[in-house]
């Protein structure tokens, strides 16, 4: 204590005040649930998914590498649960006034060995002793070993080594022996072993569910989808909406929807994905450059305009006591569209059932909405819009099954998001088992492979390195200089993992083939010695090329869809869903038609005949056909049947039948056109042609027909 009764602390007091700050610090990086769930939003849009992906953490000071595929997860102490205070020293706290010499450092709030805590040094010489004499040898202090190198650490050899160290420092830690058969990576020389094939047993016999007898028209096809009961749901709720708009004071005139409508309203939708018109009245409009008589044959221009502003398609009663919901846990964000959703989703299932191989992947529906279900995918054509999950068949494009990612999942598993889209949309009571799913690196992991094959479900994808559960070890892996088509295996139960170098290194994951079955593919090599590019054939993992083969399914749906897609711009974000279901809609029908045509041995349409032929049935739905022909007489119908009309009867009776004007044609080329023309008796221009019985000369050309013109003329007189 000093006079002033203040207390005078000791230079180790003050660096022990400084450094031990363990039970002074404040959790500055808490965050809150919005933060929380923006940072997840934020990685589901890079495509990560935060529970199954992580980031490689490694030691790069002592050179080890760990083969625990969970230590990317595992959190260093904190600094305050050490057992040992930071500011321990060999020597009494008095007598040192250099900071303690721990055997650990502070790095960005963690602890990381780095080497054994130095001979502390003596006191050093003060600034008044530095002016005075040199001190002799006797009373030199002894000088301080300098601390050791980040490579003595690490096993190299320091250039200065202390004199007092009797040996030198120790080496890197040699990888020790081979670890077992199932902890380091083989190649193409090993022999692996091919799994089981699973038995493949479908609930019902794959593909069209639908009669072979029957022969169905585009618009049978269509109807399976948005059948007639469910057009009738659809104008019950637009008209409630009409009304309710009504009662808030639109002012715009409204007649009742009725089924036929709907379905004329619907063909014209599909007509302009065929057209491709940049608005939606340029369809009516009259002038030179805009002239489409096919829409005003159908609806007036406004009733469209109108249709189309009031569509809606659920129970505006039901949308009200929801939206009072919103923020609380029995809140559908998919209200609005919920009873055409589950209709559509249950007609994709009845009417076909799906071969063996499936593959599940993204769909972007483009919408710049303000809402907050829209997703941003800077990998995909599509940048904005609605994300769904979409289960197709590999072979078709067929859309089995698809869910629209709505944010945060209301009741989430704890697996990671990307193996609950997966478990979602494979249901098992309506496909049963035996089924390969391919999907990309968004969806593998190994849980959800495991859970596959436990559900005797085969699956096979390229997977993330830094994915949990993906091998840790080094041994015999794919070195950097490895050339093009070399590849590695590892194989752990009924997961294969499998790394092949292309012209980058591919990494898969499957339950499902063997790794290396001596299959090849042709790829462009540069030789190392002459560098001449040149063509050879390369080995290739099986799951690579089933992959290439078989995850196509839903990439097929999206360009059968994009070809003539019906969406344009709207101002209801829900509206922009409506269009992809007529789009998913047209595209099963167009599929189904194909699969039967192809079943009969016949040739089917393609797309656009197949939406060609469905536009006018649809404009035609519901019109009154035209009634039976009255009473003719025999000769009426005696022409009826022969396709011809009195006159042409007359004249076929009489043997008035056009011949060339001269009898005898000339044999050269050149005269064979022009040869004996005369002038016609009804137009005056020269023809070549008369007739046999009246012998004058009569045209007989497309806008010019004077032979018809002429004996109908005198049969009349």
């Amino acid at each position: 204590m000093d006079g002033r009764g203040r207390k005078r602390y000791t230079l180790a007091e003050i660096h022990a005040q400084l450094f031990d700050d363990g039970g002074n610090e404040t959790e500055d990086d808490a965050v809150s649930e919005a933060d929380s769930t923006d940072s997840a939003l934020q990685a589901f849009e890079d495509g990560i998914d935060v529970v199954l992906d992580f980031e490689e953490t490694s030691d790069s000071d002592d050179g080890n590498t760990s083969d625990d595929p969970l230590e990317g997860t595992s959190t260093a102490p904190h600094p305050a649960a050490s057992p040992t205070p930071p500011a321990a020293s060999p020597t009494p706290p008095a007598a040192s006034p250099t900071p303690p010499a721990a055997s650990s450092v502070r790095m960005s709030g963690r602890r990381r060995d780095l080497h054994p805590a130095p001979t502390p040094c003596p006191p050093p010489v003060s600034r008044g002793a530095r002016r005075g004499k040199r001190p002799s040898k006797a009373s030199a202090p002894t000088p301080c070993p300098p601390p050791p190198s980040r490579g003595a650490t690490s096993g190299k050899r320091t250039s200065q080594a202390p004199a007092s160290t009797p040996s030198r420092p120790a080496k890197r830690a040699s990888l020790g022996p081979p670890p077992q058969d199932s902890d380091f990576w083989r190649d193409a020389t090993s022999e692996d072993v091919e799994p089981p094939p699973l038995p493949f047993r479908p609930r019902r016999p794959p593909g069209p569910q639908l009669d072979p007898q029957v022969d169905y028209r585009p618009l049978d096809l269509f109807l399976l989808f948005f059948s007639k009961d469910v057009v009738r749901t659809l104008c019950r709720h637009t008209n409630l909406h009409a009304a309710k708009r009504a009662a808030q004071g639109r002012k715009r005139k409204w007649v009742d929807i009725e089924p036929e409508e709907m379905y004329r309203f619907i063909g014209l939708v599909i007509y302009k994905g065929l057209m491709k018109l940049p608005e939606m009245r340029d369809g009516w409009r009259k002038d030179r450059l805009h002239s489409f008589p096919f829409p005003a044959s159908v609806m007036p221009g406004y009733r469209y305009e109108v249709i189309f502003s009031t569509l809606h398609m659920s129970d505006p009663a039901v949308d009200a006591a929801n939206d009072q919901l919103k923020g609380q846990p029995g809140h559908d964000g998919l209200c609005r569209l919920r009873p055409l959703h589950d209709d559509l989703l249950t007609a994709c299932r009845a009417y076909f059932h799906p071969l063996q191989n499936l593959s599940v992947d993204e769909r972007m529906v483009g919408t710049k909405s303000r809402i907050g279900m829209k997703m941003y995918s800077k990998d995909k054509p599509t940048k904005w819009g609605f994300k769904l999950f979409v289960l197709a068949d590999s072979s078709n494009g067929y859309t089995c099954h698809f869910s629209i990612y709505e944010g945060k999942a209301r009741a989430p598993s704890g697996q990671g998001l990307s193996y609950d889209a997966v478990v979602e949309l494979i249901h098992v009571p309506s496909l049963g088992t035996g089924y390969n799913v391919y999907v990309d690196n968004f969806y593998t992991s190994s849980k959800l492979f495991l859970h596959l094959h436990g559900m005797n479900y085969g699956a096979c994808g390229t997977i993330r390195e830094n994915r949990i559960g993906f091998p840790r070890t080094q041994w015999n892996a794919m070195p950097k200089n490895a050339a093009r088509g070399e590849l590695r295996w590892i194989r752990d139960g009924p997961l294969l993992f499998v790394k092949w170098r292309d012209s980058r290194d591919v990494t898969m994951c499957s339950t499902i083939h063997k790794a290396y079955g001596g299959q090849t593919v042709k790829r462009r090599v540069k030789d190392r010695n002459t560098a001449v590019w040149s063509i050879r054939e390369v080995p290739v993992p099986e799951p690579v090329k089933a992959y290439n083969k078989f995850m196509g399914g839903v990439d097929l749906s999206d360009a059968l869809i994009k070809y003539y897609t019906v969406t344009h711009k709207t101002r209801r974000w829900y509206m922009k869903l409506f269009l992809h279901f007529v789009d998913i809609a047209v595209v099963n029908s167009f599929i189904l038609h194909k699969e039967t045509a192809l079943a009969q041995g016949e040739t089917p349409l393609t797309q656009k005949s197949f939406r060609e032929f469905l536009c006018l049935e649809l404009a035609d739905f519901g019109k009154p056909q035209p009634d039976p022909p009255a009473e003719t007489s025999s000769a009426d119908v005696s022409a009826e049947a022969t396709g011809e009309t009195p006159q042409a009867q007359a004249m076929s009776s009489c043997q008035c039948l056009p011949v060339p004007v001269v009898d005898q044609l000339s044999s050269d080329p050149h005269l064979k056109a022009t040869q004996g023309r005369r002038k016609c008796v009804l137009c005056g221009m020269k023809t070549m042609f008369k007739c046999k019985a009246c012998q004058v000369a009569l045209c007989i050309i497309v806008d010019r027909l004077c032979f018809t013109t002429w004996h109908e003329q005198k049969s009349t007189h």
